[in-house]
C-alpha cells in the first residue's frame, strides 16, 4: 500500500508535536486518539488539552505553537540528508510497533522504508564482546539473513556492529535503530557502516534530527528494536546490561526471546545463560531460530526463498554455506598456512607473537604472508593488536 501524501504543512505539524517539551509517546498517542490529527491538537484550547490529560505546562506549549520554528529547521535537515517521516497513521509504519504499550508517534527514516514491515529479528549484545561473541553474532546474523529474516540492531559497538555486517556481507537486509538522530553517526567509527546501511538497508530513529546519543536514549531505543521484531536474539551481555533490558522488553511485548549460551566463567555469558534458565530458546545455529517462529512467519520465509530461487534462476544456498569453505580452500594453502590455521581457534584470539611460537620452523614474514592469504580466503580474521581468530 502506498503511503498517503503528507503536505509540507502536515509534516510540520507532526514535527512540531514531536518537539513539544515534556510530551511523551503515551501522551501524544492519547492526544491523537482524542483529536485525530496534529492540526486539530494545535487548534485545541488549553482547557481542551488539559481535559485530554496533559499538564498545564504542556498544554501551554502546544497552544503557543512554540515549536514550529524548530519544526521548519528539522524539515530542512531531513531534506539535506534524504530522511523521510513515517507517522503512526502511515501504512508504512510497522504493524508490530503499533501493538506495543508505548509506540512512537513517528519515525525518521533513511533508506529502504519498505523494510519497516519485513520479517525482522532483533540481534543484541554487549559493546565489548569476546572473539567468540563477535564470531557467533556475525555468523548467525548472516545465516538468518540468508534464510530471509531482516536483521535489526542498534549499530552500537560490538555485537550490534557484527550483526549488521554479517547480514550485509551475505547480501541480506538490515535495519539500524538509533538512539540519536538519523543524521548522526554514533559511534564515529561506524561511519562507513552507517553509509552502507543507509544505501542497502534502513536507518530509523524516533529522536529528532541532530539529537545526540545521550545514555538515557538507549533504553527508549531498545523498545523499538524489540517492537518491530518477531523475536530478539541475545548473544553476549552482563546480567543487567542493555541487551538484558531489550530481552525483558521483548518478553513484555509478547515477542520470542532467543539466547546463545556462553562460557559459564565469563561475566558476558551471565545475561544469555540466565535468559535460557528462565525459558529463552537456546540457539546453536540459525535453524534453532527459524524453527521457533510462528507458522505464518515460517510460511513467509518459505515463500521468499522460492521467489529468490525463481528470480536467481538457480538453487538458493542456505545459511552455513561457509562450512564447506575450509574443505575447498585447504588444498590451495601452503604448509605454513595449513599449520597456522590448525593453530588458530574460533573462540580465542591468538597474538601474532604467540602464533609464531606455535607454528614452528617459520619466519615472521612467512607467517604474516600466510595469514594475509587466509584473510583473503575468509578463513581468518585479524582483530586489533595483531590478534587473530579462525572464522567460524
Amino acid at each position: 500500500m502506498e503511503a498517503p501524501f503528507l503536505s509540507r504543512e502536515e509534516e510540520l505539524h507532526w514535527l512540531a508535536l514531536k518537539l513539544i517539551p515534556g510530551l511523551g509517546a503515551r501522551s501524544s498517542t492519547r492526544l491523537l486518539e482524542r483529536f485525530h490529527t496534529p492540526q486539530a491538537i494545535f487548534r485545541a484550547t488549553r482547557t481542551e488539552l488539559e481535559a485530554a490529560g496533559v499538564s498545564g505546562t504542556v498544554a501551554q506549549s502546544i497552544a503557543s505553537g512554540c515549536t514550529f520554528d524548530e519544526a521548519v529547521t528539522q524539515h530542512e535537515k531531513m531534506a539535506a540528508c534524504g530522511a523521510v517521516l513515517v507517522t503512526v497513521g502511515d501504512p508504512r509504519f510497522p504493524l508490530r510497533l503499533r501493538e506495543i504499550f508505548d509506540p512512537p508517534t513517528l519515525l525518521f527514516a533513511r533508506g529502504r522504508v519498505e523494510l519497516l514491515n519485513s520479517l525482522g529479528l532483533g540481534v543484541v549484545g554487549t559493546r565489548r564482546p569476546t572473539p567468540y561473541g563477535l564470531a557467533v553474532a556475525e555468523r548467525l546474523a548472516g545465516d538468518l539473513a540468508t534464510a530471509g529474516l531482516t536483521i535489526i540492531s542498534g549499530m552500537a559497538r560490538g555485537i550490534d556492529t557484527a550483526a549488521h555486517k554479517g547480514s550485509l556481507t551475505r547480501g541480506g537486509d538490515t535495519v539500524a535503530v538509533l538512539g540519536c538522530g538519523v543524521d548522526i553517526v554514533y559511534p564515529q567509527e561506524n561511519r562507513k557502516l552507517a553509509a552502507e546501511i543507509a544505501s542497502k538497508g534502513l536507518i530509523i530513529s524516533e529522536f529528532p534530527m541532530g539529537a545526540v546519543a545521550f545514555p538515557q536514549n538507549f533504553p527508549i531505543r531498545n523498545r523499538i528494536i524489540s517492537g518491530i521484531s518477531v523475536g530478539v536474539l541475545v548473544v553476549e551481555g552482563a546480567q543487567y546490561s542493555g541487551s538484558a533490558i531489550t530481552a525483558k522488553l521483548a518478553i513484555d511485548q509478547g515477542r520470542e526471546v532467543f539466547a546463545v549460551p556462553g562460557n559459564i566463567t565469563s561475566k558476558l555469558s551471565w545475561g544469555p545463560n540466565l535468559l535460557i534458565k528462565q525459558g529463552a530458546r537456546l540457539v546453536q545455529d540459525w535453524n534453532d531460530v527459524v524453527a521457533e517462529l510462528p507458522p505464518e512467519a515460517r510460511r513467509k520465509l518459505i515463500d521468499r526463498g522460492r521467489r529468490h530461487i525463481l528470480e536467481s534462476g538457480g538453487v538458493a544456498t542456505q545459511g552455513g554455506a561457509q562450512a564447506s569453505l575450509l574443505g575447498d580452500a585447504a588444498p590451495e594453502l601452503g604448509p605454513v598456512g595449513r599449520r597456522a590455521l590448525d593453530s588458530l581457534q574460533v573462540d580465542t584470539a591468538i597474538n601474532l607473537d604467540d602464533l609464531l611460537e606455535k607454528v614452528e620452523d617459520t619466519s615472521p614474514s612467512e607467517l604474516i604472508a600466510a595469514l594475509f592469504e587466509l584473510e583473503m580466503l575468509g578463513l581468518v580474521k585479524q582483530l586489533p593488536g595483531k590478534n587473530f581468530v579462525k572464522v567460524w
